[in-house]
């Protein structure tokens, strides 16, 4: 009787314990309209999410389940997409348009994700048309949980700064330019969270940590602070060895987070951001505020690097995975050995800036993506066939014509590959990969061969979600393909993203499992061929 009697409240001890043990789920309700402000100074027109610029920021904790009602009240179709976020077994909610229908105007779709296993600084931005030109995007910071140990003591405070070029022209101004095959011009300036003049303030001989995001379109940013040093913590989820910098570059679709001790006289300090590799230099400052200061800024705005290319590679060769430090998950962030695995598989991707039927194009390996009326993530899941082929781009660049197609490339769940970027143009670029972090193992010049494996860093290469690729060089990267799903691989230049280079790595299993990947959602919208289908 008396075991009988205990029943009950061992069920109840179990159902508390295992609604406590579940991990937290957030709400969040975001209107999408137009507005106008002056980010330069001109009254123009900008996205708003509820009314702010740049949008709100998500500040979750490892593991939240995020439900967020995306409500689109513009004349556009509208996504956005969760730049770094590696949406675990859930392409789904991706939001490019490879993986969703774009919610028409006055409609709205519910995002369903999970932070799983991130931390870090990231960023969130329209995906859809030339929507990013206008605004529309956000800062993501996902907080470790109470008892994961972080490598640096808890800071003072946490700033975020969204930095990028901007442009006085409409969005719709800018994609009608591209639309004619003819370039965009040169940005108007440089904004820190969308303004040009800001304030941070904080108390005399604190640390504070200062996350900085490259949300611009086209040009890398040179991050500095007067009579300061920078001590780099965290770049894209990854703890790094913690060098100390005068500045840091920051290139297109970047982040990274640095804490910087105010142990200067209490006075107020220039925050900078200019442009990198651009014959004229634009600038944005913001204000450093010792709370005791009486003194405004003065002086001449510190200069950026005088030295291009060659600095830039060195100082990205000095990023390093913090071996000893935890990750997302109490184990240390090298605890898997990525240079001790032999690649199975190696791609070469050569970016290109063709002309085809007459209108400039961008290319990689000689295929220019087009969207088309269906995701190919639905395609591939309703078995609609026309709409993409997976021999439409190949793992080496062939030297041949250029042509357009919806390109799929595809990949075996859990291979683990080598991708090379080269880079044969005189411009930088910058590359994303959806769904991953990766290894960024080696900078060089010139043309890759195999025998460039010499210079990779097999030990303690830092894993971020974009790297850069310097003119007339390459990039290596080592990529675990353990996350299935459609991802969009494309260039973070969003000119270039936005007329072709970008394609979709389709990483399959031919098995079915949840635990490889979730189904479709109950929700999704569909559009194109994928109408009337049912989810």
């Amino acid at each position: 009787m008396r075991k009988v009697a205990l029943l009950p409240l061992i069920w109840v001890l179990l159902c508390v314990f295992s609604v406590n043990g579940e991990d937290p789920y957030r709400y969040y309700t975001w209107t999408v309209t137009y507005g106008t402000i002056s980010p330069l100074g001109v009254p123009q027109q900008v996205i708003l999410i509820n009314g702010q610029f740049p949008g709100p920021a998500l500040e979750v904790v490892t593991n939240d389940n995020i439900f967020l009602n995306l409500i689109n009240k513009l004349d556009q179709p509208f996504l956005l997409t969760w730049n770094g976020i590696k949406q675990r077994k859930n392409s789904w909610q991706d939001g490019v348009y490879g993986t969703n229908c774009p919610i028409p105007p006055n409609s709205n779709y519910t995002y369903k994700f999970q932070t799983k296993d991130q931390i870090g600084t990231f960023t969130y931005f329209p995906s859809t048309l030339f929507h990013k030109a206008a605004g529309g995007f956000g800062a993501i910071n996902v907080y470790e949980r109470p008892k994961i140990p972080i490598p640096f003591p808890d800071p003072a405070g946490d700033f975020t700064l969204l930095v990028g070029d901007w442009y006085k022209a409409s969005h719709k101004t800018l994609q009608k330019t591209l639309d004619s095959g003819r370039p965009l011009p040169f940005p108007d300036g440089v904004v820190i969270n969308g303004q040009t003049s800001s304030s941070f303030s904080g108390d005399q001989g604190k640390t504070y940590m200062f996350r900085i995001s490259n949300v611009g379109l086209s040009t890398s940013i040179n991050f500095r602070i007067q009579g300061h040093t920078l001590k780099l913590v965290e770049v894209e989820g990854s703890h790094t060895l913690q060098n100390t910098y005068d500045s840091l570059d920051v290139h297109v679709g970047q982040s990274i987070a640095v804490l910087v001790t105010l142990d200067q006289l209490p006075k107020d300090y220039y925050i900078v951001a200019s442009t990198r590799f651009t014959k004229q230099i634009l600038t944005a400052t913001a204000v450093l505020h010792y709370t005791n200061s009486h003194t405004p800024v003065s002086g001449p705005v510190p200069a950026g690097p005088t030295y291009q290319i060659h600095w830039s590679v060195k100082q990205a060769r000095t990023y390093r995975w913090n071996l000893t430090a935890s990750a997302a998950r109490p184990n240390p962030q090298g605890s898997f050995h990525y240079g001790k695995i032999v690649p199975s598989r190696t791609i070469v991707l050569a970016n290109s800036a063709p002309l085809i039927n007459g209108k400039r194009r961008y290319a990689v390996n000689g295929v220019s993506y087009i969207n088309a009326d269906t995701p190919v993530k639905l395609a591939d899941y309703f078995n609609i066939t026309g709409i993409f082929s997976i021999n439409s781009i190949q793992d080496l660049p062939s030297g041949g014509s250029s042509s357009l197609s919806t390109s799929v490339m595809a990949a075996n769940h859990h291979d683990f590959i080598e991708v090379v970027f080269q880079n044969n143009e005189n411009t930088i670029q910058s590359w994303h990969l959806d769904g991953y972090d990766f290894w960024v193992v080696s900078y060089g010049f010139g043309q890759w061969t195999p025998a460039s494996r010499k210079s990779y860093n097999l030990i303690d290469a830092l894993t971020r979600h974009t790297a850069q690729v310097y003119p007339r060089s390459w990039t290596a990267i080592l990529v675990s393909l353990d996350n299935q799903g459609m991802w969009n691989m494309r260039s973070a230049v969003w000119e270039r993203q936005y007329l072709g280079q970008q394609f979709y790595l389709r990483v399959f299993n031919p098995v079915y499992s949840p635990a490889n990947e979730y189904g479709i959602p109950q929700n999704a919208l569909l559009c194109g061929k994928a109408i009337r289908r049912h989810p």
